[in-house]
């Protein structure tokens, strides 16, 4: 019988201890999900790799530990914001993350669906990525943090600073449209 995995706090301490393959499980683990979120927030391939790298090089350069509730991976996708946020401001972009909608209601919250499904039915990338860009921008970060940082809704909530109940609306409303400019693709 193999030993469990270790964590990712684990392999943080052993990195910061001076094993270096610790790291690489660790990139390695979360790279593909992170860079997803990147380009799925940013639109942009560019932006993404830049801000990717930031990301990494942040980790690597920090002394500090996931604080309080966060783990790794919530830790390490508000780093990964946070520099996307940064770049927009070095840049005098109004990071639309910060945008107020308004958010009506409509459907009711269809729990049966969530992120994965919508993903795995999508057999054409490019028309999820142009569905995923017509989201309003605080709908696209809770649905991206849901589905490529594997983030549960209280760890979207502490990560960018929303009451659960505004996560769960946008994740909702993000589902919703989703589903209806998928259809709407289909159908023309």
């Amino acid at each position: 019988m193999s030993a469990p995995e270790p964590s990712d706090e684990a392999l943080l301490a052993r990195y910061r201890g001076g094993e270096g393959p610790a790291f690489e499980i660790l990139y390695a683990r979360h790279r593909q999900g992170l860079y997803r979120f990147l380009l799925g927030l940013s639109g942009k391939t560019e932006l993404a790799e830049e801000v990717y790298q930031e990301t990494w090089l942040s980790l690597i350069r920090s002394i500090s530990q996931p604080q309080g509730r966060a783990n790794f991976r919530t830790w390490l996708y508000q780093i990964a914001r946070n520099r996307l946020i940064d770049h927009w401001r070095k840049h005098g972009i109004h990071h639309p993350l910060h945008d107020s909608y308004d958010e009506q209601a409509h459907a009711l919250f269809d729990e049966a669906t969530d992120p994965e499904l919508l993903l795995s039915l999508s057999r054409d990338s490019q028309r999820l990525e142009t569905a995923l860009q017509n989201l309003p921008a605080e709908q696209r970060e809770v649905f991206l943090l849901r589905t490529h940082g594997d983030l549960d809704l209280p760890q979207i909530a502490t990560l960018t600073a929303t009451p659960l109940e505004t996560v769960k609306s946008r994740l909702r409303y993000a589902q919703q449209k989703l589903r209806r400019l998928l259809a709407e693709e289909v159908l023309t």
